[in-house]
């Protein structure tokens, strides 16, 4: 599958800004099954200075600065993406969540070593007792972990609300798993912070996903979203990601911009201004295209929902 991404991001400020820097994860890396044939990110005004780089993760970051007054700043990034068809994977059979610990524990092999980072506290996910208690019982030694991890990924879609009014980047996990409440970040880092919790390795993983319009109706544009879900190491095999938000493993609807700990590491866009008054207005509008279907083939300038917020959050 084909696809052209547009991210637009545009922040408005209530008082001139004299300089500014920022930071952008805005960029699809390549993965196991996709594929970028092309990524630009354009920057409205003109960065003064501006340098690509590949992050810790391997993730494609961008850091610029703009040393002009301005009211206004605009990123724009367009990106072809083209992701490979796969088999559905049998949850079924396979390694044990025993199993799987005991790998881990040994760290063996560089993969196994390489994965244990993601067990650990991370700066907006702690290991905490009502985090597993939340999941144990679905863990148990013999199950099969991809069927418990499926599990995991179910109960939280059937027992929480996607409530976008509800939390921000800054809401407390605890306050997610109090509330039964939240966003696709919150669900992401709940489904880690369990998995982490119980001894094992997941990381938080950035990215779109293709909404399609109810049958018959046209697809706005500016409609799609940037996106979050999780994935999970399997001792000896690879990562496997799931998504809460929708109870489903991810395939060729699910593009990936970047991976981390969790959401701090991989922020869509962040960054530090001085001056602004204080004040500033966020719009964010995110277009996924098919290129098969014939939509694919350019943009028009898409229109934006108004948001206040100092980061760029995941829904």
């Amino acid at each position: 599958m084909k696809y052209r991404v547009r991210h637009s991001t545009r922040y408005e400020y209530a008082d001139q800004v004299n300089q500014g820097y920022s930071v952008a994860y805005l960029i699809p890396r390549e993965c196991n099954g996709q594929r970028v044939n092309y990524s630009d990110i354009r920057i409205i005004p003109a960065p003064t200075s501006r340098i690509k780089r590949v992050d810790y993760f391997g993730n494609v970051v961008c850091h610029f600065t703009v040393e002009r007054p301005h009211k206004s700043l605009e990123v724009i990034v367009d990106s072809e993406v083209e992701i490979a068809p796969s088999e559905p994977r049998l949850l079924s059979g396979g390694i044990t969540c025993a199993e799987v610990l005991a790998a881990l524990s040994a760290g063996s092999g560089k993969e196994d070593m390489s994965a244990t980072e993601f067990c650990f506290d991370s700066p907006m996910i702690s290991i905490a007792p009502p985090l597993a208690d939340f999941g144990r019982d679905l863990f148990s030694p013999n199950r099969p972990f991809l069927e418990a991890v499926s599990a995991l990924n179910s109960r939280i879609f059937k027992d929480f609300k996607y409530d976008p009014g509800f939390s921000t980047v800054a809401t407390p996990l605890d306050e997610v798993l109090k509330n039964r409440r939240g966003v696709c970040q919150d669900f992401a880092h709940l489904a880690i912070g369990v998995l982490r919790s119980l001894g094992f390795s997941a990381r938080y993983v950035s990215g779109y996903l293709e909404t399609l319009p109810p049958p018959g109706q046209v697809k706005m544009q500016g409609a799609d979203a940037s996106h979050a879900w999780f994935a999970v190491y399997i001792p000896g095999d690879e990562w496997q990601d799931f998504d809460p938000t929708n109870d489903v493993m991810p395939a060729d609807q699910h593009i990936t911009t970047a991976w981390g700990r969790d959401y701090s590491d991989v922020t869509p866009l962040k960054g530090v201004v001085f001056g602004g008054g204080g004040k500033q207005i966020l719009s964010v509008a995110v277009d996924v295209a098919r290129v098969e279907l014939g939509n694919g083939i350019g943009f028009s300038t898409p229109q934006m929902t108004p948001t206040q917020s100092q980061n760029q959050s995941q829904t």
